[in-house]
């Protein structure tokens, strides 16, 4: 028992959008049983472009039903049938959000006609219902109208019946067959070579161009788990029309998938990627020598060209420090700009003071820690190894099995050095908090 249908919109997403006209074919799985088929006012205005599409207009629609005056009539013609639509996911998020709105709670098993005629017909240009009526000469009476679209789908359904579809509906609708909800530019072949292990993952859209950068514990699942909400808002809808493509990257841990999805979305700064993409506004104690010839300390928020002594994401946490070092080493806090002072009382010389100034230097290194977090790698045996040097990440790779010298220098034989930043910073300080077990201390 299936419902074929093909619904005309205001626009592309259905929270902002609404539905100007519906079209449903009851089909037995042999011959039509019946039609329906109305306009719909949508309660907003109609785009210009959308009627020139189209052909409806705000005066057409003027005198139609609102959606929710026809919503129980829909839902009781597709309430236990087969959901069948051209790119279906599109048909199938606008009614069942309109539905909810209306107090029908609608969830039908689906088949899209898009993807079952690339398995039917293999092989040709394009899977547009426009080209495949052309290539299968069915006329399309109003194009681009409910009636005439959602008719021309029904034919289209019949000659994938014709061609082997029993088989292929059945595999549509298992429920381990993930391709019913991936998005329509992305082909099951793309999930099928995803791994089950922890990694990063790529979106492209039809340029090749990286547009979203994930990470995971599984690959598979976390990838799949984007395309099964129900989130119909614009900009998840857009963002699903214009993913082409998925790559990834194996990693060994979790830790250090999380690790690699920060590197990742720094260097190619995606356009749906938005968490990790605000401007760093972390702190850092700089050392310089004015023109006296005293070393001095001060905190100043992070330069691009200039590496501090130490680096903090709280202004607060750098002011502490700073002043540990002051009452500990014996530093002047004007001298560290923590006093304004017209006049500075320099009684001490620059020679003996700038000594102070490097022990204290010497302090803050040591006790920012230099450290490997070593993680073990099921396969090969091999051991996950992340370097901090001087509270700085450093980089991180695969250790042999047998790797037992844990040596700074040692270690970054087999390391790839990347570039930190404060995200990374809080995922070690994250980390090392819950698993301190795995961390080794390095001299």
């Amino acid at each position: 028992m299936y419902a074929i249908v093909d619904i005309e919109t205001t626009g592309s997403h259905p929270d902002k959008n609404g539905i100007t006209e519906i079209a449903i074919v009851l089909h037995n799985g042999k011959e039509v049983e019946g039609r329906f088929e109305t306009l719909i006012n949508p309660g907003i205005n109609i785009p210009h472009f959308i009627s020139y599409l189209t052909g409806i207009t705000n005066d057409i629609v003027a005198a139609a039903p609102a959606f929710s005056d026809v919503a129980a009539r829909i839902f009781n013609l597709l309430n236990n049938r087969i959901f069948i639509a051209h790119n279906v996911n599109f048909d199938y998020t606008f009614i069942r959000h309109h539905l909810m709105d209306s107090g029908f709670h609608w969830m039908p098993k689906k088949l899209c006609t898009l993807k079952l005629s690339r398995k039917a017909f293999p092989g040709l240009a394009k899977y547009g219902l426009g080209h495949l009526c052309n290539t299968f000469n069915i006329l399309i009476e109003n194009r681009h109208r409910a009636g005439g679209d959602a008719a021309a789908t029904t034919i289209l359904f019949e000659k994938i019946l014709n061609e082997g579809g029993e088989a292929l509906i059945k595999d549509f609708l298992k429920k381990e067959n993930h391709e019913q909800i991936l998005p329509p530019n992305l082909s099951k072949e793309n999930i099928h070579k995803l791994p089950y292990v922890p990694g990063v993952y790529y979106f492209h859209d039809a340029r090749g161009k990286i547009i979203y950068v994930g990470k995971a514990k599984c690959l598979k699942k976390r990838v799949l788990s984007h395309f099964s909400g129900l989130n119909a808002g614009r900009r998840r809808q857009e963002f699903l029309r214009n993913i082409h493509e998925v790559t990834f990257t194996e990693c060994p841990t979790e830790f250090t998938a999380f690790i690699l999805e920060s590197i990742e979305i720094k260097k190619y700064w995606p356009e749906y990627n938005f968490s990790q993409k605000r401007a760093e506004q972390f702190y850092g104690i700089y050392l310089f020598e004015d023109a006296v010839g005293y070393k001095r300390l001060a905190i100043d928020k992070k330069r691009k060209h200039s590496e501090p002594v130490a680096s903090f994401a709280l202004l607060a946490d750098a002011h502490r420090t700073l002043w540990k070092l002051v009452k500990e080493f014996e530093l002047h806090p004007a001298l560290c700009f923590l006093e304004k002072q017209s006049f500075i009382q320099r009684d001490t010389e620059p020679l003996i003071y700038n000594q102070r100034v490097d022990n204290a230097i010497l302090f803050l290194k040591k006790n920012m820690g230099t450290f490997a977090i070593v993680e073990p790698q099921v396969l090969g045996n091999q051991k996950s190894c992340v370097l901090i040097e001087n509270g700085k990440f450093y980089g991180m790779g695969l250790l042999p099995p047998d790797h037992i010298a844990y040596e700074t220098i040692h270690l970054k034989n087999y390391l790839t050095a990347y570039p930190e930043n404060e995200m990374i910073r809080t995922l070690v300080k994250s980390y090392m908090q819950s698993n301190n077990t795995n961390v080794v201390h390095l001299s």
